[in-house]
């Protein structure tokens, strides 16, 4: 074992020995135009003095909540896409934006060429938009010049500079009227920057955000603050006795990436795909294709594609935890939260980095530095393989190693950190990975041991005075598939049992393929796990030589639903949730599964509720929507830093092609991996 000082030369000496082979600088997205590109900070600019124009700072409070591209309508794109090379810039440039002016929400369209705001409309419905990062700092400073908040620090013997405080969405729970406002609550840091392990609980403050004042006081229980001993994460304070160590190694691509990126176009292998950003989804791709090697050609898969919503309800129904029932897409971004990727460690040495920007709440443009990675991951596995050893003197073994490209972003929504993948496999099929890590949500409480709790206590104690909560994380994924086209049919094939009655074979039973295709929405709604079935999108329109039918495949990850009750109020904001899987008709408005003012609504404006209409979707243009979930029970393994717990899904390719993609595949003997080890 290793003290810290040779552990942070080895370290050095790691990163200094692949920044010989590698450089890690991001790369600009100068190149290719393509219609869904993000806007550029220029743009983000130029809508700011629009709307700054319509609505002069020295009359009207006025602040920008989100600003991203208003897409052009998909049958323009599609158009756009099928023209010959070079393409022109022909298709009109708008930004959809939202704002708080004088204290009302207003849903603008921007059009950037004729520099005029085409659409200005008042949101008169329920809910609240995105919170930016500019209203929630200065909220959270609110509390250290307020003096009860001083007095009450005092009174625990505790340091105000030793305080930091954060902000938690209040919810809904049946109220008639109520103001934009957000909870404030404060943590101590003295001795540790594990914040989130030292919560000063008993104490929290509403903000009025419209007002950016302290509109509310509690100070409730007075429990020990949770101790700062063995909560430090930090790589350089560790202490003996030390973990496991690992011998450092480089993925060497002597031929460089096996990808190119044109502006926001991504090209590799038999995949070509459009990889945008929004301040509220973080990733969203689009216009996905594959080369089919028999037809000569590219062939659709998905359109669109990214996290619809993130819904993170605790399971404490306490006065000072009920309300922490997060939706942490639409009220916080997970594209506003995105983390800046450090080399080496979230991406391996072989990634290229590409920035992302969005508009602060005065408008003006803010850069994300290494927003995404992208890289080819050997993954040591095979893509196929067989070995023969029926054929007489003859052994025969055939393997292809597996590479596929992933698409990475991380998104950090306060205590959590969301590790988001979207990888692409030659074989035609898409993963969809999430992460979870971070640090989690703990309540102070007056335990240091599980006899002491003789009432359910909403979780697990994990060490003196710390108790890590119940929760769950479902996240919602928006999934616009056009398998070969755009005219879609969602396809249960059912497993079901049969018995042999007639005596024609020693087997009893055995099981076969009864096929129900959906044609409304309300065939299409599954909670997964209650019959066996293969889900399929299929273009009924379309066969293969021998006549199947060709579509993609949902392959769900591990299977969690809500336990909440259907008429509690997180839930009926988050009935999205009801169902793992639902299919709607393609429509443009519909993006947010949750609604697109999700800060304090009341679930009237959900997936749940469009579907209600129970709308036709064979034969159409539809959208998958699927549900990931975890249910988190905290151990003492998830302290003082979570281990990441992973889950996911994939779409793969069933019927699609007329064999095996991937049987002729050829992987460069130059592109390897090699591996080096240090000392």
């Amino acid at each position: 074992m290793r003290g810290e000082a040779g552990m942070a030369s080895s370290t050095l000496k790691l990163f200094f020995f692949l920044s010989s082979f590698f450089t890690f600088s991001p790369i600009p997205c100068l190149g290719r135009y393509h219609p869904l590109d993000p806007l550029t900070p220029s743009e983000f600019t130029r809508v700011r003095t629009i709307v700054r124009k319509s609505y002069p700072s020295s009359i009207h409070n006025l602040t920008f909540q989100y600003i991203a591209l208003d897409e052009p309508d998909k049958s323009l794109v599609k158009s756009w896409l099928s023209k010959p090379k070079p393409k022109p810039k022909t298709l009109p440039r708008r930004a959809f934006v939202i704002t708080r002016l004088d204290k009302h929400s207003h849903e603008m369209v921007v059009d950037l060429s004729t520099r005029s705001v085409v659409s200005d409309k008042v949101y008169g419905g329920h809910g609240y938009p995105l919170l930016t990062f500019d209203e929630q700092t200065v909220a959270s400073e609110l509390p250290l010049s307020y003096k009860p908040f001083i007095n009450s620090v005092k009174k625990r013997g505790l340091n105000l500079s030793d305080v930091v405080c954060t902000t938690f969405s209040v919810g809904w729970f049946g109220e008639e009227h109520k103001k934009r406002e957000i909870k404030v609550l404060c943590y101590y840091i003295e001795g540790t920057p594990n914040l989130y392990m030292r919560p000063l609980e008993g104490i929290s403050l509403v903000v009025d955000l419209d007002e950016l004042k302290i509109a509310e006081y509690y100070d409730r229980d007075r429990v020990p603050v949770p101790k700062a001993q063995g909560t430090e994460y930090r790589l350089s304070k560790q202490k003996p006795p030390f973990g496991p160590r690992f011998n450092g190694f480089a993925i060497v691509q002597p031929d460089g990436p096996g990808f190119k990126i044109d502006g926001h176009t991504i090209s590799w292998a038999n995949w070509v795909f459009h990889l945008g950003f929004d301040v509220r989804a973080g990733p969203v791709i689009s216009t996905a294709s594959i080369f089919d090697v028999e037809k000569a050609t590219y062939r659709q898969v998905l359109y669109r594609s990214f996290i619809s919503e993130l819904f993170v309800p605790y399971m404490d129904p306490t006065e000072e935890w009920y309300y922490k029932t997060f939706f942490d897409a639409g009220e916080f971004g997970f594209g506003q939260s995105a983390s800046p990727l450090e080399p080496l460690t979230d991406c391996p040495e072989n990634a290229v980095f590409m920035d992302a920007h969005y508009a602060s709440s005065d408008g003006t443009p803010v850069n994300i530095t290494n927003a995404f990675c992208i890289f080819e991951q050997h993954a040591g596995s095979a893509l196929w393989r067989h070995t023969e050893t029926e054929i007489p003197g003859e052994l025969i073994t055939e393997v292809r190693p597996e590479v596929n490209l992933i698409v990475r972003m991380v998104s950090t929504v306060g205590n959590y950190d969301y590790v988001l993948d979207w990888e692409f496999k030659p074989s035609g099929s898409i993963k969809f990975g999430v992460g979870l890590t971070g640090i989690l949500e703990v309540k102070g409480v007056p335990y240091t041991h599980t006899d002491q709790i003789k009432e359910d206590a909403y979780g697990t104690l994990l060490t003196d005075y710390t108790l890590g909560v119940y929760h769950d994380h479902f996240l919602t994924y928006y999934l616009d598939l056009d398998v070969d086209g755009e005219a879609n049919s969602f396809v249960k094939n059912n497993l079901v049992t049969k018995r042999v009655t007639d005596h024609s074979s020693p087997r009893k039973s055995y099981w076969t393929v009864v096929s129900e295709t959906a044609k409304t929405e309300s065939d299409a709604k599954i909670q997964l796990g209650l019959k066996p079935a293969d889900l399929v999108l299929i273009n009924p329109n379309k066969k293969t030589k021998p006549g199947n039918n060709i579509g993609y495949r949902l392959i769900p990850g591990s299977i969690s639903n809500p336990l909440l009750s259907h008429d509690d109020y997180p839930q009926i904001r988050g009935a999205f949730t009801n169902y793992n899987v639902w299919v709607t008709p393609y429509n443009k408005s519909e993006k947010w599964a949750g609604g697109q003012f999700i800060d304090q609504s009341r679930g009237d404006d959900t997936l749940a509720t469009w579907s209600l209409r129970n709308r036709e979707i064979e034969n159409k243009d539809i959208v998958l929507w699927y549900t990931v979930g975890f249910h988190h029970v905290p151990c003492q393994e998830d302290f003082p830093v979570m281990p990441t717990l992973s889950g996911g899904f994939e779409l793969r390719p069933t019927n699609f092609f007329e064999s095996n993609l991937i049987e002729r595949s050829v992987v460069s003997r130059s592109r390897s991996v090699r591996f080096f080890c240090l000392p």
